[in-house]
């Protein structure tokens, strides 16, 4: 184990730098078959079927899908999100491609071969926690970025996005207790922050409450620095992001300050529509 100096210098796997959601159900298959049976409707046993395949994408922590698994022919990816994504379709259409290269790499047959090339049917489905409001369930579509919406397309890829806040999706949640409790966690933790804790308070505060009341208690009394360490990093990760945003509006801003000063208005129209010239004119004012 590598040594932090936060979360009370706790120590924490360095590499442990995946979201709660993630690392709570793959350190738990048996409440990932739960959780796989509560969404289809069947009633699988045996554990050992699972075949976990999760992408491991080290371009961005936050490219990663969250889980995938082969069970019965049938491919599931699952993506944790706290924050509605209209482009989950899209991610989706890049990890099953990923996932079936792999397959077509060890198949027998050859992809250019006469025989058809057996492939898991994809299921994609996104739990959403956000604290915008939303449905209990809404469908995602691929062809709602299609720019031209008039011509007939030949691609489709559908997402299920599930409300997983607690108090949405009773009857799943009834059906796979560690996803409830997962919501229950979260809902403290939040109600804590909401009453002016710092992060890590209301962390450690939430941790020590469900831990008391059997929620999360075995998970949360072995892996409690792990999850500590990940939380209070996407923390930092999402400041991070909103950090880089506000430097681009600031960026935007002085480039406009700029081109009114010397009444270069077709200048500035230019680049609020070409994205290439407005990176030159970034240069030449060395922004």
């Amino acid at each position: 184990m590598q040594r932090r100096k936060k979360a009370k210098k706790l120590r924490v796997q360095r590499h442990v730098k995946d979201r709660l959601f993630r690392f709570l159900f793959e350190k738990d298959n048996e409440a990932l078959l739960q959780l796989y049976n509560a969404l289809n409707g069947t009633d699988y046993q045996d554990v050992s079927e699972l075949q976990v395949v999760t992408i491991e994408n080290a371009v961005y922590v936050v490219m990663k899908n969250d889980l995938a698994f082969v069970i019965t022919g049938t491919l599931n990816l699952y993506e944790h999100q706290s924050t509605y994504n209209p482009n989950m379709p899209v991610r989706f259409l890049i990890y099953i491609a990923e996932e079936y290269q792999k397959l077509v790499e060890q198949a027998e047959e050859s992809i250019y071969g006469a025989k058809q090339i057996s492939l898991p049917t994809p299921q994609c489905i996104v739990f959403y926690n956000g604290e915008l409001e939303a449905s209990e369930e809404q469908i995602l579509r691929l062809s709602d970025a299609f720019e031209n919406k008039e011509k007939e397309f030949d691609v489709e890829l559908k997402v299920r996005m599930l409300n997983i806040n607690y108090g949405h999706n009773r009857e799943l949640m009834e059906k796979c207790r560690v996803l409830e409790e997962y919501a229950e966690f979260v809902s403290h933790t939040r109600r804590y922050i909401a009453e002016g804790q710092t992060t890590q308070d209301a962390l450690n505060m939430a941790i020590s409450y469900c831990i008391n009341q059997g929620i999360l208690s075995d998970f949360l009394k072995k892996y409690r620095a792990e999850v500590l360490g990940m939380i209070l990093e996407e923390f930092d990760v999402d400041k991070y992001e909103r950090s880089l945003k506000n430097e681009g509006i600031e960026r935007i801003n002085k480039l406009i300050v700029f081109l009114l000063e010397q009444n270069r208005i077709t200048d500035l129209k230019r680049a609020a529509q070409d994205k290439t010239y407005q990176e030159e004119l970034f240069r030449e004012f060395n922004l």
